[in-house]
């Protein structure tokens, strides 16, 4: 085998696993798209020592790191599909990136890609003003008009956390009534319910002042949140037999304490193995299935 194990994905959870078993002397190939969930937004929030840190100079110091420890290598490019091969697995890249690669063992730690609901405007400001997690952005729209557009019914249980950084609207966008009960628990914490279809968000550039009502009234709105659809970013997962279910909010795989998947040999680390989100609980679960994988190449 030309590596102990192959990581798809760079971001916070695979480098997380990446230095973990390089401290371990193991021999890791970590191929990465470039392409990370939190790409969009210029600030992480609430990671240990980094609050407030632009999340691609964090990935990028981190590599940096990685790559001073003799037993790692790095592939620029996408994995396009992964199979068993003899007592370990074979992964092909996509484009120009080269023959395929065989390792003993894998961590899927390519992400979710979001769906973000069709509504003008929105696509342009997600991850500055338009936003889904109130832990990692709330603090710096607080006290200012706040928004959760309605997709789900744990849109209204979003509405009523949100409401703790400032004054909150729930946009219902034309969906069906909510219960009383529901309604009650919204009212308590001063969330306003607004029934009407949203027809688009106004605001300079990548801010928000407003969002547009389909009668053409705007309301004023500096945030608003959104608990997008979220999917597996690579198809590798289904083709290699692990299994998916559907969390939350949306596609995750399933995996045990040691976050490996029910496919021997595969783990899975990050977002596309856990609900909820966040860059620590993505290196805290990175750290789990390298620390697990060194520990199963050892003890089988």
């Amino acid at each position: 085998m030309q590596h102990d194990v192959a990581i798809i994905g760079g971001s916070f959870a695979g480098l997380a696993a990446a230095t973990y078993l390089a401290r371990a002397r193991q021999r890791v190939c970590v191929i990465d798209s470039g392409r990370p969930r939190n790409r969009f937004a210029d600030a992480s929030h609430g990671f240990l020592g980094h609050d407030g840190s632009d999340p691609a100079r964090i990935l990028q110091a981190a590599r940096d790191q990685l790559a001073a420890y003799p037993t790692v290598s790095f592939v620029a490019g996408e994995a396009v599909d992964a199979g068993r091969d003899g007592d370990g697995f074979l992964v092909r890249l996509g484009g120009d990136s080269g023959s395929p690669l065989s390792a003993r063992r894998l961590i899927l730690a390519f992400g979710l890609h979001d769906d973000l609901p069709g509504l003008p405007g929105l696509r342009d400001r997600w991850g500055k003003s338009a936003i889904h997690c109130p832990y990692c952005h709330g603090y710096e729209f607080a006290d200012r008009p706040l928004g959760v557009l309605y997709r789900v019914p744990m849109s209204a249980h979003q509405a009523m956390l949100v409401a703790d950084w400032g004054p909150t609207t729930l946009y219902m966008n034309g969906a069906p009534r909510l219960d009383d009960e529901t309604l009650a628990k919204l009212a308590a914490r001063g969330v306003q319910v607004v029934p009407d279809p949203v027809r688009a968000l106004h605001g300079e550039r990548c801010a928000l002042d407003s969002i547009e009502l389909d009668d053409g009234s705007r309301l004023p709105l500096e945030a608003l949140y959104v608990a997008p659809q979220s999917r597996l970013a690579s198809p590798i997962a289904r083709g290699l037999g692990c299994t998916v279910e559907d969390g939350p909010a949306g596609e995750m795989l399933v995996t045990d304490a040691d976050r490996q998947t029910d496919v021997p040999g595969v783990y899975a680390a990050g977002d596309i193995a856990r609900a909820p989100h966040s860059v620590s609980w993505a290196v805290a679960d990175g750290v789990t299935a390298g620390t697990a994988v060194h520990r199963a190449s050892v003890f089988g």
